[in-house]
């Protein structure tokens, strides 16, 4: 058993040596007070190097990127990327690390070097001796367990969330640190267009009452959420990856109960949450609402024991074979795998489970509007969800299923959702590459 001491922000930071792995966790529980700190060492010592850190949806600019911005002492790898990721990216210091996001626990356990440091930010320990872990549980347990050091960054401005296994137990801390006392950081909603609400309401009228939600992040996914407010339907669940806005709105509106799932009735079952100051002040404290492990909330053999589990997410490209590219442009990334493909998975093998991926049929880029449903794939794009398990594409101008039709089938399906004005390209390059034999007329 550990005894934990409370030291100031650069005692903590002195932990550090040349050659460490870091942890610094996901999203909203990624530490600030020590990140400035370790900065402020990297600035002093300049023979303190080969740092390697470990991250996931960065929601702040990072103080030792700051400090080392050639990456010539450090080097940044991220599980999924945020913004501010992507631009350290673009930048030449941030890595991706590859993985179906619901497999990072055992991951670490079995194949990752386990962290030298771990810091996490968490409220204050309560009488029992738990350190919350807010509203980002994913896979810190697994860091905990594997680490040399455990750092324990306090911050009580972040909301107070039930769940399983949703906490670090004194007994494995060995530093203490006061935070910052700064405010959870939140996800702006994206601007929601006109072809976000038409691709809204044609997946809202494919819900049916008492279906278990998954809704990933993005404008259009959300607006799926603002359908089925209007429309009504009621006994929903939610069981999610991730907790956004939308889903916390239907819950508000009283058409998410949870009655009807088979895991954790009852419960809103998520493993992050990102959004406005509202998503964060209705789950606290909230006993509705459980924040799990992520091998919980995504992996397809638990997830499709709730009935139909609805699975909506975005994708940037799709070729005529129904392959989707939801984490690339070319060789540049953007985001990561996320769990698109095992919430896919999960709701064609549920009961009467549906799973959607969506797009807008075109794109502008320098001022030349693309389709995003292409013959080939960008060359470099890499392929989320492969054309096996694709189901449901939807665009402004419909929806279509893929399972078990032919690659003919797929590409004029497909083309019939594209935009009017790439629909004549589109069937042109399918019978020129065969895709479309001489036969279909």
């Amino acid at each position: 058993m550990k005894r934990a001491v409370h030291l100031s922000a650069d005692e903590a930071a002195a932990v550090v040596r040349s050659g460490d792995w870091i942890d610094y966790g996901t999203t909203i529980v990624q530490p600030d007070a020590f990140d400035a700190a370790l900065a402020r060492r990297l600035v002093a010592e300049p023979d303190l190097g080969d740092l390697r850190f470990r991250s996931c949806i960065t929601m702040r600019p990072r103080a030792v990127l700051a400090a080392d911005p050639t990456g010539e002492r450090l080097t940044w790898f991220s599980w999924h990327f945020s913004g501010y990721d992507r631009k350290m990216h673009d930048a030449g210091v941030a890595h991706y690390q590859p993985s179906s996001i619901g497999e990072i626990p055992d991951c670490y356990r079995r194949f990752v070097p386990a962290p030298d440091v771990v810091v996490l930010k968490c409220r204050s320990m309560d009488a029992d001796g738990w350190f919350n872990l807010s509203a980002s549980n994913l896979w810190h347990r697994a860091i905990v367990e594997a680490a040399r050091t455990v750092i324990v960054e306090v911050n009580d401005e972040l909301p107070f969330c039930h769940g399983v296994d949703n906490g670090i137990h004194v007994s494995e801390v060995d530093i203490v640190i006061d935070g910052d006392g700064a405010l959870t950081p939140e996800l702006p909603s994206a601007p929601v267009t006109d072809v976000d609400r038409a691709v809204g309401r044609l997946i809202a009228a494919e819900i049916e009452e008492g279906s278990c939600l998954q809704i990933g992040i993005g404008a259009m996914p959300n607006a799926v959420c603002t359908s089925l407010l209007d429309s009504g339907v009621r006994h929903l669940g939610i069981h999610s990856e991730m907790l956004m806005d939308g889903l916390v709105d239907l819950y508000v509106s009283g058409q998410v109960d949870n009655s009807r799932k088979h895991l954790s009735p009852g419960r809103t079952v998520y493993s992050f949450a990102l959004g406005a100051e509202r998503t964060y002040r209705t789950i606290h404290d909230n006993p509705d609402f459980s924040c799990c492990p992520i091998e919980y909330t995504n992996l397809p053999h638990l997830v499709m024991q709730n009935e139909r589990v609805v699975s909506i997410n975005n994708t940037t490209q799709i070729d005529l074979q129904g392959q989707a590219a939801s984490e690339s442009d070319g060789h540049r990334h953007i985001s990561g795998t996320g769990g698109q493909l095992q919430f896919v998975r999960a709701a064609y093998a549920s009961t009467h489970g549906k799973s959607f991926i969506c797009l807008s049929s075109t794109f502008e880029k320098a001022g030349d509007r693309r389709s995003r449903i292409v013959l080939d794939l960008t060359a470099g794009n890499v392929v989320t969800t492969p054309r096996t398990d694709m189901m449901y594409v939807v665009t402004e101008y419909g929806l279509v299923n893929l399972k078990g039709q032919s690659l003919a089938d797929r590409a004029r399906a497909l083309i019939s959702i594209a935009h009017p004005d790439f629909r004549d390209d589109l069937e042109r390059e399918a019978r020129t590459a065969r895709v479309i034999p001489r036969s279909y007329r």
